[in-house]
């Protein structure tokens, strides 16, 4: 039987990067961190949390004039517990300030926050006693889509924005290996 050789070629100036991947052949050499970026941002799976106008603009963008699906995200839940990003589209009051910070609680890690539109992001026009100036000031807010209200072309930009965040934060969790007799740290 004829022996057959390959040439692996990791990188020259024909080879394709995509991020920090290198092609070649039918070889791919990355991170494990980059990989699980790359995963992430490209399957998030909104919660629907549509307080006023904004919520018709977030509904738009993931019906079939938009499409949302394109970026992996066309999976919208209703619940937290199966949810990585919350997209808070309106007008936050005060009353609705507790139930937001509960609902964020209960989603798991890791987690992102877009704020839809300037009632969100800053309590647009209702400067009273009633609206959060900010839905930053309950939760942490990864994204801000700016309008009033917002596109739901402006929608797929913040999340085309997001995506780029995740894709670039990288040893944020940290893969270990236990003992199974002691249960402590293996170093690898």
């Amino acid at each position: 039987m004829p022996r057959r050789i390959e040439t692996v070629v990791l990188h020259d100036s024909t080879t394709p990067i995509i991020g920090d991947v290198q092609k070649g052949g039918n070889v791919i050499l990355t991170t494990v961190d980059s990989l699980l970026a790359q995963a992430r941002a490209n399957s998030l799976w909104p919660l629907t949390f549509g307080l006023a106008c904004c919520a018709i603009e977030m509904m738009s963008a993931s019906a079939a004039r938009f499409d949302l699906a394109r970026f992996g995200s066309e999976a919208f839940r209703a619940s937290p517990r199966q949810a990585d990003v919350m997209i808070i589209a309106g007008r936050l009051s005060k009353k609705m300030a507790p139930v937001l910070r509960q609902i964020y609680d209960q989603m798991p890690e890791p987690k992102w926050v877009i704020s839809m539109g300037a009632c969100a992001s800053s309590g647009g026009v209702y400067n009273n006693y009633a609206i959060v100036q900010g839905a930053d000031q309950v939760v942490p807010v990864d994204v801000y889509v700016p309008g009033c209200p917002p596109s739901p072309d402006a929608l797929i930009y913040g999340i085309m924005k997001l995506q780029e965040k995740i894709k670039k934060e990288s040893g944020r969790y940290k893969i270990i290996e236990l003992n199974p007799r002691t249960n402590e740290e293996v170093t690898v």
